[in-house]
């Protein structure tokens, strides 16, 4: 009877350590990365990808001091024209972001393709469209596209109005990302060229890793911009950092005392002194 007792025993250790086994073996579910702008109890998704070109969108709007319903028709046009992503191919000549035609004026196919300038010149295309503010989106964007298929933008206009929400600052902590561990981390060098590419020149701080542990960070004053609400433009940038994250290697943005990163995807309150309003703090992974 011990002897049958102890062959129970050892065969419930074995077994045991067999499952223990092929659990650790077994590798980690990957994240399925995407981002979301939340909007009237609806989450909105777009690819990492498509978040940063919709970061861009917003940040050249708000740079060149449009509001928030100009992001809107801009993201609504990009999901429409190029589902947002900067493609080299298109209907005929067109090419990049908003599928400009090289022989319709827009420019050169390596300056369409410069994400920068595509966004630039559709926004500066906009500006001279009067009233494009009380307009519908169709009617704004088909205004600068002159599409084929013009009433094709309405479709994206309540997806783009949650992020451009978001990215403008007037949701606060409504835009956030789920992505994976940064695997080869850049350091500051990309995160402070992307700032610079697409908010312009920001006064920012820079604090380096110090060797026992504390992370590098970047730290942004909002209020450069032409938002005359620091607490928005705090958020503005802010929700402009996560969505760019994925391609920077940000770990955590920070602002007031609420924080995103990559281990907790959602804006929680950090329970530490507040930033001051329209500073942000960008965590560099690694």
């Amino acid at each position: 009877m011990v002897t049958a007792g102890l062959a129970v025993v050892l065969l419930a250790v074995a077994v045991g350590a067999v499952v223990a086994l092929l659990r650790n073996a077994r590798p980690d579910t990957p994240v399925a990365e995407r981002c979301v702008a939340h909007l009237d109890g609806t989450d909105w998704s777009l690819t990492p990808d498509q978040a940063q070109n919709a970061a861009l969108a917003a940040a050249v709007a708000t740079r060149r001091g449009m509001p928030a319903r100009a992001v809107t028709i801009g993201i609504a046009t990009a999901l429409q024209e190029s589902r947002l992503v900067n493609i080299d191919y298109g209907d005929r000549d067109s090419v990049g972001l908003y599928q400009q035609r090289p022989s319709q004026g827009w420019g050169t196919v390596e300056q369409i393709m410069d994400p920068v300038y595509s966004t630039n010149k559709f926004f500066e295309g906009l500006e001279k469209v009067p009233g494009y503010q009380d307009m519908a989106v169709t009617e704004a964007a088909q205004a600068v596209q002159r599409s084929g298929f013009p009433d094709a933008y309405a479709q994206h206009e309540v997806r783009a109005r949650a992020w451009a929400s978001a990215l403008t600052g007037h949701s606060p902590a409504a835009l956030s990302c789920a992505l994976r561990p940064v695997e080869q981390p850049g350091g500051t060098g990309p995160v402070l060229a992307r700032v610079t590419r697409d908010l312009g020149d920001l006064p920012v701080t820079v604090t380096l890793a110090d060797g026992a542990g504390t992370p590098s960070t970047v730290d942004l004053v909002a209020t450069a911009l032409p938002i005359d609400d620091p607490t928005r433009a705090g958020w503005s940038v802010a929700q402009w950092s996560v969505a760019v994250a994925w391609e920077i290697d940000v770990d955590a943005v920070t602002v007031g005392d609420t924080t995103w990163s990559r281990a907790e995807p959602t804006w929680q309150v950090t329970g530490q002194a507040p930033l001051p309003p329209g500073q942000v703090r960008l965590t560099v992974a690694g």
